[in-house]
């Protein structure tokens, strides 16, 4: 559930992914062209790119699907996109971050801000929220990976900043621009890791009930839904007495 483990938030949410699979393979091949495009097309060349891969192979997206994206690049396709973030509040005063990667700015704006609007919320300027969040790496390992402390051994010697360990595995952290190499200097001891990528990560959780979970719901699945959306973070923890009853 959402926001529901201290450190997985809403970006990485895993209900509804049948209904959702063809257009997260959409978001995901269009952040592929936009990286191939933005730098090599060899994603051994490229962090970003080989970041996009690694996310996209993590949902289980066909290699000839990847590839596709890759050449689209190079035939000129994505060139006119830009990354757009839009922060705002959500029911109850919720901070919310959604990145977007648009063709269209007025139309991705406009849609945007009805999103918030007609769902209890309100879009506001860009720093509005985004203060409450800091801009980290994450990796993420299952529990087989290890226990906490060989973990954090590891994560420390791979030049991490921090590690979050539960039940459910396993979250380190890193400094944005050092993402790429911790990843691969972790590899060598841990394996592959389950996912890698860039976060919003909110720096306190707000806890909410009932009511304002099932709102904030209807925000993010709504925002979610939107082509041009491609990721949404918010700053709330939902109590297992709630999750149960959603």
């Amino acid at each position: 559930m959402a926001g529901h483990s201290k450190w997985a938030n809403i970006q990485h949410r895993k209900g509804r992914q049948d209904k959702l699979r063809s257009k997260m393979f959409s978001k995901l091949s269009k952040e592929i062209t936009v990286a191939a495009k933005m730098g090599d097309p060899d994603p051994e060349k490229n962090p970003r790119l080989r970041l996009a891969v690694k996310a996209a192979k993590a949902q289980s997206m066909p290699k000839d699907v990847i590839e596709r994206a890759i050449k689209k690049s190079q035939a000129g396709d994505g060139e006119d996109y830009e990354e757009i973030r839009y922060e705002g509040y959500g029911p109850n005063g919720i901070a919310v971050i959604v990145e977007t990667m648009t063709d269209n700015r007025n139309r991705t704006a406009s849609n945007v801000r009805s999103y918030f609007t007609k769902n209890g919320g309100n879009l506001g300027e860009t720093g509005s929220v985004s203060f409450m969040f800091d801009r980290l790496g994450a990796i993420s390992y299952p529990p087989e990976a290890g226990d906490a402390d060989t973990v954090m051994m590891a994560a420390l010697e791979a030049g991490a900043a921090d590690v979050e360990s539960d039940d459910d595995g396993h979250m380190i952290y890193c400094a944005v621009e050092e993402l790429s190499d911790v990843s691969e200097a972790l590899e060598k001891d841990l394996g592959e890791s389950a996912e890698s990528k860039l976060i919003w990560k909110p720096q306190t959780m707000t806890e909410v009930d009932l009511e304002t979970a099932q709102k904030l719901m209807k925000l993010i699945d709504t925002l979610e839904e939107d082509d041009d959306v491609q990721t949404v973070t918010a700053n709330f923890d939902i109590p297992e007495d709630v999750a149960a009853q959603l």
